[in-house]
């Protein structure tokens, strides 16, 4: 009977080891492939969801493995999921990117942008080219006062066909992303493009490399702080919304 015991007591500490294991290699997949440790739907212990934006944003092509890189065929499921989930009020964008593919930076901002619940960006060390776009297209934008952000032309890399439709075609992509930051920020589009378009302030490129106080100035970013500006605003405005929302079923 004793080594019947023993010997079950054996098996039940084996199934917990393999449980445990199990846990901990699901655990290590979401940080390998979303940058942290839960999801959306799991999202149980705030109201609040944050979302990084870190690396190059990665697009259609994909870059070596040895690039840190915000992959958005990660990005887009986890903000479908963030406006389905009614257990997450607000959302905090956290960026510090380099930027990357054009297509994919817009397609996230227009999603971030079109979201019905409360968002706040703030950017952290550097929101880069692309990264510049998804910075402005939250409700409410910080930027530290350490950050930069680099404003710069589209560029295109790869074969390049040399005729007259392409840069017409890279125009109108540059035209996209000028109209999308203007119309999301109180920068000026002819302030924004005088920022592009700058000679001299960047080494051997075009641009303007903005500090964080100067992205204020600019009316490109809303405000100089923190993290804990950030949050302090997000649930301003959190409790905004649900305000309006209890005074609405009042009206009815």
């Amino acid at each position: 009977m004793d080594q019947e015991r023993y010997i079950n007591t054996e098996q039940t500490d084996e199934d917990q080891e393999k449980n445990n294991e199990s846990k901990g290699s699901s655990l290590v997949e979401k940080i390998q492939q979303l940058g942290q440790t839960n999801v959306p739907q799991l999202s149980t212990d705030s109201k609040i969801h944050c979302l990084t934006i870190i690396g190059q944003i990665e697009g259609h092509i994909q870059l070596p493995p040895q690039n840190k890189t915000t992959k958005y065929e990660h990005v887009i499921p986890q903000i479908v999921a963030i406006e389905q989930n009614p257990k997450i009020e607000g959302l905090l964008v956290i960026l510090n990117t380099v930027g990357g593919d054009v297509e994919a930076g817009l397609a996230i901002s227009e999603m971030l942008a079109s979201l019905s619940k409360p968002t706040v960006s703030i950017v952290l060390g550097g929101g880069h080219s692309i990264g510049v776009p998804i910075a402005v297209s939250c409700d409410y934008s910080f930027v530290a006062e350490t950050a930069t952000m680099t404003i710069h032309p589209v560029r295109l890399t790869g074969l390049v066909i040399g005729v007259p439709q392409t840069f017409e075609y890279l125009d109108k992509m540059q035209e996209r992303v000028v109209n999308f930051v203007t119309g999301h920020s109180n920068i000026t589009e002819e302030k924004f493009k005088e920022l592009m378009f700058s000679k001299g302030n960047l080494t051997r490129d075009i641009g303007t490399n903005v500090l964080g106080k100067d992205a204020v100035e600019y009316g490109l970013i809303d405000e100089v702080g923190g993290i804990g500006q950030a949050i302090k605003k997000l649930n301003e405005l959190m409790a905004e919304k649900n305000g309006l929302a209890e005074g609405e079923k009042i009206l009815q």
